[in-house]
């Protein structure tokens, strides 16, 4: 007998507004209270990503206690935290602000008249960032705001979460469709095969230059003329001078870190590298079964790619994918958690896989004595369009530093 097509509507309904409430009640845990833009944001994902009605998704956000209304984050409107700014200087600290609030604002310019997902124009945006940026240069302004973000009535600041807050993803609990069984791509793709991950966060963009001077002006061993021998292949910051980026690169993507540098970087962030399966659902933003995360076809103006711009490219230069990331396809290779395994999608486990030890604590606590290959996606801006495919993979061994090679962090959730 052939199933009621009703029923089966009702069924994926059903479905879709369960995966709702639990990336709700996932984002509840780290943030009970959000602002009305947010609230906006959270319809309109509801009805873009689960297929609710607006009344439906408004029902759900009522039932699940989230408090609306508190006032705004001029840290997280830049793109900073509260931590990134200790022990800073003044003149560091404006620096700081004036490079965020720049690649915001032209971010934001390029963005033309659109609404944005939080239901701001993107004139009312820019004014916003403004705000922020005068308010975080002045030193007695400054300190004014960060007591107001203590204040326990502001409920959207708490020190465990202020970083996870500032530009992250958060990606929810639930399955997907890891790999590819097309003809044309490579046998360590294959099969595809369903994988069920745990909630978990993962940066929007890569990680920049700025961001890693930040951490070896912090930690003096990862410099690039003191880091260890072992740690790289002679290639670590090869571009640099001394400690300190090319001009005007603040906002590009490290490259020539090796897999050892990532890993300390995102230690030292409180967070780490994504695992090969939470890059790739991240990366793919929601679509399913599709080589890129908006179709199966790409052109330059989604990414950076087969030399169509003839270098790397800032961050957030290209339009996000369904989660809010941005250039997962092309600019430059990223770094995974995994040991790479070529035949790992034969046997992999179902659930939050791993290829390697599986646990995460104990790669962390002995990376530097760990000598295999790890995973690299995403592809870069020199590589055809066949390598820029969300299911593509590459490896090399965690001492390769190269020119196209950076990294993004993640950081699991805790219920």
């Amino acid at each position: 007998m052939l199933a009621n097509p009703n029923n089966l509507w009702k069924e994926s309904h059903v479905s879709k507004r369960e995966e709702f409430i639990a990336f709700i009640n996932t984002l509840k845990t780290v943030s009970p209270a959000i602002t009305d833009e947010q609230r906006i944001g959270l319809l309109r994902q509801a009805g873009q990503q689960y297929g609710l009605t607006v009344d439906a998704a408004t029902e759900i956000l009522k039932a699940s206690g989230l408090v609306v209304g508190e006032g705004v984050n001029y840290f997280k409107a830049l793109g900073l935290s509260i931590a990134a700014i200790q022990n800073q200087s003044e003149t560091g600290i404006a620096n700081l602000v004036k490079t965020a609030h720049k690649k915001r604002y032209s971010a934001s310019l390029r963005a033309g008249g659109r609404i944005r997902p939080d239901g701001k124009t993107e004139e009312q945006w820019r004014t916003l960032l403004n705000q922020a940026r005068d308010t975080l240069q002045n030193p007695q302004k400054r300190l004014e705001h960060i007591a107001s973000l203590k204040d326990k009535k502001h409920s959207l600041y708490t020190e465990s979460t202020s970083s996870i807050l500032d530009d992250m993803a958060l990606i929810p609990t639930g399955e997907f469709q890891m790999g590819s069984n097309d003809e044309k791509v490579y046998d360590d793709e294959k099969p595809a095969h369903t994988v069920y991950l745990e909630a978990f966060y993962i940066d929007k963009y890569p990680v920049t230059n700025n961001q890693y001077k930040t951490f070896i002006d912090a930690n003096p061993q990862w410099h690039k003329h003191y880091i260890q021998k072992g740690y790289h292949n002679g290639n670590y910051l090869r571009h640099w001078k001394s400690n300190t980026y090319p001009n005007g690169e603040a906002d590009y993507p490290v490259v020539n870190v090796s897999w050892y540098a990532a890993m300390a970087y995102a230690e030292w962030m409180g967070k780490r590298l994504p695992t090969e399966a939470e890059w790739e659902r991240a990366a793919r933003g929601g679509v399913e079964g599709k080589k890129y995360p908006w179709g199966d076809t790409i052109d330059p103006t989604k990414a950076n790619y087969d030399w169509n711009v003839g270098e790397i490219t800032p961050v957030g230069n290209y339009p996000e994918n369904g989660y809010g990331l941005h250039d997962v396809c092309g600019n430059v290779w990223e770094w995974c958690f995994d040991v790479y395994d070529a035949d790992f999608y034969m046997s992999a486990a179902r659930q939050n896989p791993i290829s390697g030890v599986n646990i995460v604590e104990q790669v962390i606590n002995h990376t530097l004595n760990d000598k295999l290959a790890r995973v690299l996606r995403g592809g870069s801006w020199r590589i055809q369009e066949a390598f820029v495919r969300v299911t593509n993979r590459n490896a090399e061994v965690p001492t390769f530093t190269l020119d196209v090679i950076g990294f993004r962090c993640a950081q699991s959730v805790t219920l």
